[in-house]
């Protein structure tokens, strides 16, 4: 791996989004690989458009890419732009939020470099790292959505929902992902474990969720889509490359 896409899908991010690109700016690769940082801005209702420009100008010899969307378009949406612009070898998705920590990107890093993995997820139930307490139904939906579409894809994960998945970029252009907003992590999962001969892999990472007073925004309907998209792309909607 020569250079890492590190994607970051932008809504209403406008209080935060410096802390996350300060982190991601600050923190040093691994194995000589360099960073580029492509944000997606989904037609935020804030001024996170300015808050992105005023850092890009503060930072000019941190490489951004920024793109705005012309009408909001969901989280998955986002992301599709942004796999089309990287430029990576592999790339991975950074909430702009502040629950997943980027100097964890190493521990992914470290596993491509030594097994050639394709895919890599940090998984939130595993490891040492520190977990915030929060809600103990958000954990068991969680596991529930894994375990099924673990049934269905035949992988043995523990966080299929986690942000954090590192893949290699050729792969992850040549999919043909459909999902605009929250169905995104079980499409992208049942789409990976098609490829002939894959090699996912699986890494612990710590999470520093955040309550809905601080801006998350998950909730129950987010949940039953993601069920539907289990059942969807494992059984009616095959197709995964375009």
């Amino acid at each position: 791996m020569k250079k890492l896409s590190i994607l970051i899908p932008a809504y209403n991010e406008e209080k935060t989004i410096h802390e996350i690109l300060d982190k991601v700016r600050l923190v040093q690769l691994s194995h000589d690989v360099q960073k580029e940082v492509i944000i997606v801005n989904d037609a935020s209702k804030d001024d996170t458009d300015g808050a992105v420009q005023r850092y890009m100008n503060a930072h000019p010899d941190f490489p951004i890419t920024f793109f705005k969307q012309p009408f909001n378009q969901g989280k998955g949406a986002a992301i599709h732009k942004a796999i089309e612009i990287a430029t990576g070898d592999y790339l991975i998705v950074q909430d702009a939020d502040l629950e997943y920590d980027p100097e964890e990107y190493n521990l992914m890093i470290k596993v491509v470099m030594k097994a050639g993995a394709d895919v890599v997820y940090g998984s939130r139930y595993k490891g040492s790292g520190g977990h915030r307490i929060l809600f103990f139904w958000h954990s068991i939906g969680n596991k529930v959505l894994t375990a099924m579409s673990n049934a269905l894809t035949n992988l043995n994960l523990t966080d299929m929902e986690t942000c954090y998945k590192m893949v290699r970029s050729s792969i992850a252009k040549s999919l043909l992902l459909k999902e605009k907003r929250f169905g995104f992590e079980p499409e992208l999962t049942a789409k990976l474990s098609r490829i002939p001969e894959i090699k996912i892999y699986e890494v612990g990472i710590s999470y520093y969720g955040r309550t809905y007073a601080e801006g998350k925004k998950i909730g129950w309907k987010d949940g039953f889509r993601a069920i539907w998209c289990i059942m969807k792309y494992n059984i009616w909607d095959r197709k995964h490359l375009k």
